[in-house]
């Protein structure tokens, strides 16, 4: 199984306590590294529904899970979460959403639908796009957001 490995991607494989982070470029095996560990996990009695497995990519992602499916094949009735982190996030959103406060029943929104957004808030507020457009406005909120920026202390600094 781990023949045609390098040094460093037979490590990753064959370590099997804790989780494993695997970064490199394109086209250097990452997948099939990742793909050759959940096996090797499986091999040494660890649960498929105790392992995740995720990446950015839906490309990635999907790839990952075909490849999984061919080294397990149909012996086993329960898999490995492989997914994206926004899939994995969602999930984790959809099983706990209440314990947040929120209903059961919640979308979550795309650049497109927040541009959307925006353009009608501008328009609302009688803000014109040659003032400020819809990307630039997310753009400004985005950056409250990375700093910590809570609305009440942002709508403050905007008036002045």
């Amino acid at each position: 199984m781990c023949a045609a490995l390098n040094a460093a991607q037979k490590k990753a494989v064959t370590t099997l306590s804790g989780p494993l982070l695997v970064l490199a470029g394109a086209g250097t095996g990452k997948t099939r590294v990742v793909t050759l560990r959940i096996a090797e996990l499986i091999r040494h009695g660890t649960s498929p529904e105790r392992i995740l497995a995720v990446t950015f990519t839906n490309k990635a992602a999907s790839e990952m899970q075909q490849r999984v499916g061919q080294v397990l094949g149909k012996r086993l009735k329960n898999r490995p979460y492989v997914g994206t982190f926004h899939a994995h996030c969602l999930q984790i959103l959809r099983r706990h959403i209440r314990r947040l406060g929120y209903p059961l029943r919640f979308a979550i929104y795309d650049r497109g639908d927040q541009e959307s957004i925006a353009r009608s808030v501008l328009r609302e507020i009688r803000v014109g796009s040659e003032t400020l457009r819809p990307g630039d406005l997310l753009a400004i909120i985005s950056s409250w957001k990375s700093r910590c920026i809570r609305p009440a202390e942002a709508a403050a600094s905007a008036q002045t």
